[in-house]
């Protein structure tokens, strides 16, 4: 429906656009948030540099790698050391708060709203955050949950026991043999239930958090609904940027809002209906929050 020629970027002052976000916010009917990696950078969960160094020193000095999606492929020569590091990896990334208020500057815009949110990310921080866990949709998976590998079912397990434990006794990179987690039904290595491979686990909770977010869908009809689209990139757009457009172009009461520094984009078609930010999310919606 859009083609890449028709592209708009960001145009007009910051501080017009965010006060026409507020306006728009104000005025919605519902708004789905749609969330991607750049909203948990801006809250603080980067994944290079001096937030890498702090928890992977040892891991980088060791392995060569120099970031933490390096660190999640790299070839283990055992799963002691792989889940040493995963271990350490989910718990600061599922289990430890973001550094900055991002998401729950984001809950007090909308909290009264009648709102749902789909996200690619798999860290938990709407929820921690206090946003309805059943007005959320986790698309790609959760690092607090884990799968069979094989799977021999559609079923997933909780891993925050076990990932503590793993992370109190590892020693020199490695965590004890008995911690290794296998699958309960079959014996099998368990693994991340993260998006990777046709192997992903859609569990029982996921089906039923898809539904939610059609039904959302189908029930607003033609309201004015504002689509609220957070740090998405193109890794997945046909998740969460191509329909959020298309939905736009197909309902003349809504506003499509886009806040992505550098990648604040719409198509010309649906020009008059949006508002994009090219800044910091942090920054943005700190402004929208004094603004309320």
């Amino acid at each position: 429906m859009f083609s890449k020629m028709s592209i708009t970027k960001s145009t007009g002052s910051c501080s017009d656009n965010i006060r026409r976000l507020r306006e728009a916010l104000d005025s919605a009917e519902a708004v789905v948030i749609g969330a991607g990696a750049g909203l948990s950078t801006s809250a603080g969960f980067t994944y290079s540099g001096d937030r890498f160094r702090r928890y992977f020193a040892d891991f980088e000095k060791k392995y060569g790698f120099h970031d933490m999606y390096s660190g999640g492929f790299y070839p283990y020569s055992s799963p002691e050391e792989f889940w040493a590091y995963w271990s350490r990896y989910i718990f600061i990334n599922r289990y430890m708060d973001v550094p900055k208020p991002v998401y729950n500057d984001l809950l007090s815009l909308v909290r009264d709203k009648d709102y749902f949110v789909i996200t690619t990310n798999v860290d938990h921080c709407f929820q921690k955050a206090g946003f309805d866990k059943k007005r959320l949709f986790y698309t790609q998976g959760d690092y607090g949950l884990l799968q069979c590998s094989e799977p021999c079912c559609r079923e997933t397990f909780d891993n925050e026991d076990t990932i503590r434990q793993m992370i109190e006794q590892q020693e020199c990179l490695r965590i004890p043999s008995e911690l290794v987690p296998v699958c309960p039904h079959c014996g099998k290595p368990l693994t991340t239930n993260l998006r990777a491979d046709d192997k992903f686990v859609e569990d029982e909770g996921w089906h039923r958090a898809a539904e939610r977010y059609e039904n959302f869908l189908r029930t607003r009809g033609n309201q004015r609904i504002l689509f609220l689209e957070l740090g998405v990139g193109y890794n997945t757009p046909v998740i969460i940027k191509y329909p959020f457009w298309r939905m736009t172009a197909q309902n003349r009461a809504a506003t499509y809002a886009c806040i992505n520094y550098g990648e604040a984009v719409c198509p010309t078609e649906i020009e008059k209906q949006s508002i994009c930010i090219d800044e910091d999310i942090s920054k943005v919606l700190t402004e929208l929050v004094i603004a309320f």
